[in-house]
């Protein structure tokens, strides 16, 4: 009954406005075409996986990058908004400059990772998105007792699971790769919640030729 759900996680695979250090947030912003290479790359990595289901974001940079894991798997693709990236208000559209250099005040609580900050406009602080992922992924996982599931979101969504699995802050300081189509195993158990299995491994987007890309 209490039997392990194994998670593939995977961040969505680049978009435009990741090379621009652009927040993006619930903005929708598709995959560029290295982005979409990543996609297939991380869909073939996965293709001779046991996979029950894929759950996704329905944010379209996520989407699309689940499209290729359900091509790839032929497991079956479903959209959770509960996913999403954090919601950044009126961050939302801006670049990393940017907001250093219009909002200083906002932007030093965001930078020393206040749990407690929300952006204007109706952003989440990071104290509420790690409830929203945690109660998702304990619901989603629930349903897997023994199985292997994949989750696409995005990267404060894989960041808020790495701390999760490995009981840190969310002030501590973050010495792990959030890299895009990386893909981040864990296992959940009703008992203990999260645990890490293996993170970051982006073999599958090393030794493969990327003359594709411009295919």
């Amino acid at each position: 009954m209490n039997q392990a759900t194994r998670i593939i996680a995977i961040r969505h695979g680049e978009t435009a406005w990741n090379v621009d250090t652009r927040i993006q947030g619930h903005l929708d912003i598709p995959l560029n075409d290295t982005g979409l290479w990543q996609a297939r790359q991380v869909g073939q990595a996965l293709a001779d996986e046991p996979v029950a289901a894929i759950y996704s974001s329905d944010l379209l940079r996520a989407w699309a990058t689940a499209q290729a894991v359900a091509r790839a798997t032929g497991a079956p693709l479903n959209p959770e908004r509960a996913l999403r990236e954090r919601s950044f208000g009126s961050f939302q559209g801006r670049t990393f400059e940017q907001i250093e250099r219009e909002v200083p005040e906002q932007a030093l609580r965001w930078r020393k990772r206040d749990p407690d900050f929300a952006p204007d406009g109706g952003g989440e602080s990071l104290t509420m998105l790690r409830e929203r992922i945690a109660c998702t992924v304990h619901q989603i996982a629930a349903r897997h007792s023994g199985q292997q599931i994949v989750l696409v979101a995005h990267g404060g969504v894989m960041d808020v699971l790495y701390r999760l699995a490995t009981r840190l802050d969310l002030q501590a300081p973050r010495t792990w790769q959030l890299t895009n189509a990386a893909i981040n195993r864990l296992l959940w158990t009703g008992n203990h919640g999260l645990a890490l299995v293996g993170w970051a491994d982006t073999q599958h987007l090393e030794d493969s030729s990327r003359d594709e890309i411009h295919s």
